[in-house]
């Protein structure tokens, strides 16, 4: 497992889904959006995360989604496949991408409204129980869950090798870092690049990024001069995506996947469609979505 926890110390690259004008999952452009993904240098992918509308799609599209993913990376990159939703779905789903051959599964934080920290730590023990030749992440977003937490799953179950880390408080993270275990885990930094250099000051040496599909010589650009100490570097990328990512955040991060799928559709990519609860982009922020394109295109001209 400790070559699986090492991979997790990279961009962890957290794929949209494409749907077609019918409004199928398109597998063909989910293929292509993955593999312009390897090819800029992209190590770790995770199809089936909130920015791939994990609760939009049915249990079917999120097989074939995994299934492309996989054929697509073959042996040039990891996946960590998310799962989620009640615990017997997760293990049918991390069973599932077992048997494709996937080595780490993401685990969605629980939404049941009736979360207890003794629960949490039942819920995911089950899940790593039934697949423990597979590296699993839980994917935390609430602070009711504490280090004390962790370090009991992952004394329980040696096959929990990571934490995607998504609670917006770097100075917390810190402490449940170290209670937990700070050499235990792979620490990832579940908000993306605006959090990524104040997370990665305090011990996480991974992120997850829904903009590097969209941009991924910014994104690895940015786990470049961290890796190097340049955080002179590491926030001139920060102010380059700024704009973007607050227009994701905004409302809510109502628009989370809909800027992403309209950047990508401005770049010919795939179309900008997404399913409810998200949203279709008003034309004012479209239009701020093109500037910002053109922004980023400018600012790799020059550099």
């Amino acid at each position: 497992m400790r070559s699986l926890t090492e991979r997790l110390q990279d961009v962890v690259a957290v794929t949209v889904t494409p749907f077609d004008a019918d409004g199928a999952v398109d597998l063909d452009t989910n293929a292509k959006l993955v593999r312009r993904l390897i090819e800029a240098g992209v190590n770790v992918i995770t199809p089936n995360g909130n920015t791939g509308e994990f609760y939009a799609l049915t249990p079917a599209e999120r097989r074939q989604v995994l299934e492309s993913t996989v054929a697509a990376a073959g042996e040039d990159a990891a996946v960590l496949a998310g799962v989620g939703l009640d615990a017997g779905s997760a293990i049918e789903s991390a069973r599932h991408a077992r048997d494709l051959g996937v080595r780490m599964v993401m685990v969605h934080q629980p939404v049941h409204p009736y979360l207890s920290a003794d629960g949490w730590v039942a819920y995911h023990r089950q899940i790593a129980d039934a697949v423990p030749d597979v590296g699993v992440v839980p994917y935390l977003r609430s602070p009711r869950i504490s280090g004390a937490e962790l370090r009991l799953l992952g004394e329980a179950c040696p096959n929990v090798i990571g934490v995607k880390y998504a609670v917006p408080d770097p100075v917390r993270f810190a402490s449940v870092a170290r209670v937990a275990g700070l050499d235990r885990f792979a620490w990832l930094c579940g908000l993306a690049e605006p959090y990524t250099p104040a997370y990665w000051a305090v011990g996480a040496r991974g992120f997850t990024s829904g903009l590097v599909t969209a941009a991924p010589r910014l994104t690895l650009r940015m786990r470049d001069a961290l890796r190097a100490g340049d955080y002179p570097d590491a926030m001139q990328v920060w102010e380059l995506i700024r704009r973007f990512e607050e227009l994701r955040a905004a409302d809510a991060s109502a628009d989370n996947v809909s800027v992403v799928k309209e950047a990508l559709a401005q770049l010919g990519l795939c179309r900008r469609d997404v399913r409810p609860p998200s949203r279709a982009l008003p034309g004012a922020v479209r239009e701020e979505v093109a500037s910002i394109l053109a922004a980023w295109a400018s600012s790799e001209g020059a550099a």
